[in-house]
């Protein structure tokens, strides 16, 4: 099999303003940011791992870890407004003024701590000639056929997507993003840019795609890790 050059970007800013310090806070036994470290190893050399941060508490705790922070983000894409586009091509941008051009990027959010090499792995088999960007997705549990309405202008709720199904196994299948795993292809990001890549699907299970935003996400992700089986 061919080998590629790819990336592995783990995003990890200091500022967090649902739990403080959440990238780095404790989840059953270590550091959050410690799950996504730790599977990008088990598939890559260290020198193609970013850890992208702006946050010197945070750089200490990964390169404790023996992972090197190769630069600190700037303040500018650091802020609640920056994008994940911005992200990304400061990295790219970071590696090519070093004379290192990666063909993809795989971007590993911190926030996924469930997520393991194998489904890294499974993500990035899936790349053929027409991928511009995959996406971990499991399946809704909020189908828009079955369970989600909008409100009219006559305060009447009407489902989002036509359709009468009387039963949640009998409607379309409708997926979600879980924010696990993106694998991007580096030049059709820089021709369309991120918002108009071409989306394919890597479907992920449910007790895997945990996406922690908050602290009962932390309490929920640390029972997963110690009953069941992922």
């Amino acid at each position: 099999m061919l080998k590629r050059k790819i990336l592995y970007i783990i995003p990890a800013r200091g500022g967090s303003k649902g739990v403080l310090n959440k990238n780095i806070r404790n989840l059953n036994g270590k550091p959050l940011i410690s799950y996504s470290i730790e599977a990008a190893l088990e598939i890559s050399d260290s020198e193609d791992i970013c850890v992208s941060t702006d946050s010197l508490e945070i750089k200490k705790i990964v390169e404790d870890s023996g992972l090197k922070v190769p630069f600190l983000r700037p303040s500018d894409i650091a802020s609640d407004s920056a994008t994940t586009e911005d992200v990304l091509l400061h990295a790219i941008n970071f590696y090519k003024s070093i004379g290192i051009n990666y063909e993809y990027i795989v971007y590993l959010q911190p926030t996924s701590p469930l997520r393991k090499s194998d489904h890294i792995r499974g993500a990035i088999q899936l790349i053929d000639s027409n991928v511009e960007l995959i996406v971990s997705v499991k399946e809704t549990d909020s189908n828009p056929y079955y369970v989600l309405f909008e409100e009219n202008n006559d305060g009447i709720l009407k489902k989002t997507k036509d359709g009468i199904y009387t039963r949640r196994q009998d409607c379309p299948v409708v997926y979600e993003l879980n924010g696990a795993i993106y694998v991007i292809k580096v030049d059709k990001l820089l021709e369309k840019g991120y918002q108009k890549l071409n989306m394919t699907k890597y479907v992920m299970p449910k007790e895997a795609s945990i996406d922690i935003d908050d602290i009962v996400d932390f309490k929920i992700a640390e029972i997963l890790m110690n009953e069941t089986e992922l």
